[in-house]
């Protein structure tokens, strides 16, 4: 059974920072590309940052933000530093293996965690 396990959520104000980290299981973990994606209320599912040979990220949030993986213990990290009000979201982790379609694309991805909440009071 494929599990996507996020943690690390939480409030935090402009300027802060938080630790993402999602543990996998059920798959084979050190072939897939891991994305993290974010929602905020009303809005659509957007790319944060994935890794895969190599690490992608958003504009937004390129500099701020660092995607890491421990494939020994099956986990992706997000390192959140200089949040912002508008990095306010549910973010979610997911994973696909097909490295040539988009990184970027929510659609591509198979397996998808639960989401956690983070907050960024200004």
């Amino acid at each position: 059974q494929v599990q996507l396990v996020e943690s690390g959520g939480g409030l935090v104000q402009a300027g802060g920072s938080l630790s993402l980290s999602c543990a996998a299981s059920g798959f084979t973990f050190s072939s897939s590309v891991q994305g993290w994606f974010r929602q905020a209320p009303g809005k659509e599912r957007e790319f944060v940052a994935a890794i895969g040979w190599r690490q992608f990220y958003a504009d937004s949030v390129k500099g701020r933000f660092t995607i890491s993986r421990d494939n020994a213990k099956n986990t992706v990290y997000l390192q959140m530093s200089g949040l912002k009000p508008e990095d306010t979201a549910v973010y979610y982790c997911a994973g696909k293996w097909d490295y040539s379609t988009a990184y970027y694309a929510a659609s591509n991805y198979k397996y998808w965690g639960q989401g956690t909440q983070v907050t960024v009071s200004s």
